[in-house]
């Protein structure tokens, strides 16, 4: 899913973006059918973990853009690009591509440590963990390097996108934009018809559908994903079945494509835990207290997939 949270009082712009799974399109599509106000060239990516090896994959292969790729570790940025390759040899054996498409792909995907070389970008998307502290020094640092016309962009999953924005010195626009089928575009309270239809015409040149949310803790998406995630952790930690039984149930019970306890792995418990964090502490509803298992697992190290343990 892709979420996308905008405001705006001036021409300058701000957009967040959040990688799950990828989709097929050629070309930036207005969506008013008239032409672009302004057309996506260079994409920058803060951040080359899951999330931002998938933003850049998805524009660079699906969007058909150029990308940098910064990673304060050049290896770590250098290791996402080869796990790049590897998705598309895969797809190339699957007949959905051919080399020549993989090696256009992999040509227009640049790596650096220096947050400089986001000058020339139109659109620059910061892809680091949900820690509002470091999100905030990211976006002051961007905004003293990019031009006032960049777009900037962050994967949160529940944070205000009208708090990260006023650290800039464009708070006028701010958008989030987690990417899967969907782009969920979350308007701020200043966001510029501009900055809004960019990030549309972006968001359809990666292939994907948009629905629309208020700037709320969490959006539509996780505010009713990560309850639903918790309790399946509150129920595990009182016994009231075993994983295995809880996920088949919602995934044969409830026609669920997952179970919850097996989704919350690949999410990241500790992604899990800091959303439902600002959902408690934002709502201040007893409904979204974190799940003491969920705290303890997190505390353990035991953060799912990623760790080979959760």
């Amino acid at each position: 899913m892709l979420r996308s949270t905008l405001q705006r009082t001036t021409k300058q712009a701000n957009v967040l973006i959040h990688r799950r799974a990828y989709h097929t399109s050629s070309a930036l599509l207005s969506n008013s059918g008239q032409p672009p106000s302004r057309q996506i060239k260079t994409v920058g990516v803060v951040g080359a973990g899951q999330m931002g090896c998938g933003i850049a994959q998805v524009a660079a292969q699906i969007a058909k853009v150029q990308v940098i790729l910064m990673d304060s570790d050049a290896n770590k940025a250098g290791k996402a690009v080869q796990f790049i390759d590897t998705l598309l040899k895969k797809n190339i054996a699957k007949g959905k591509m051919t080399e020549e498409d993989k090696k256009s792909t992999l040509d227009r995907i640049t790596t650096t440590s220096d947050v400089r070389d986001f000058s020339k970008a139109d659109i620059v998307i910061e892809a680091v963990s949900e820690n509002p502290v470091l999100k905030e020094a990211i976006f002051k640092q961007l905004s003293e390097v990019t031009p006032k016309e960049t777009i900037l962009a962050s994967n949160t999953s529940s944070i205000s996108i009208t708090k990260i924005g006023a650290v800039t010195n464009r708070p006028e626009n701010m958008n989030p934009v987690p990417v899967m089928q969907l782009v969920e575009i979350i308007p701020s309270l200043a966001t510029s018809a501009d900055t809004l239809q960019t990030t549309i015409d972006l968001a359809k040149a990666m292939g994907k559908t948009i629905s629309q949310s208020q700037d709320r803790p969490g959006f539509i998406a996780n505010r009713l994903l990560m309850p639903y995630l918790n309790e399946a952790c509150q129920a595990l930690m009182e016994g009231l079945g075993t994983k295995e039984d809880i996920d088949a149930t919602m995934k044969l019970g409830c026609n669920m494509p997952m179970g919850p306890l097996t989704l919350a792995d690949f999410i990241g418990l500790d992604t899990c835990l800091a959303i439902m964090r600002v959902l408690h502490t934002e709502l201040g509803d007893s409904k979204y207290r974190p799940s003491p298992l969920l705290v303890k697992y997190v505390e353990a190290g035991w953060l799912g997939k990623k760790t080979g343990r959760g």
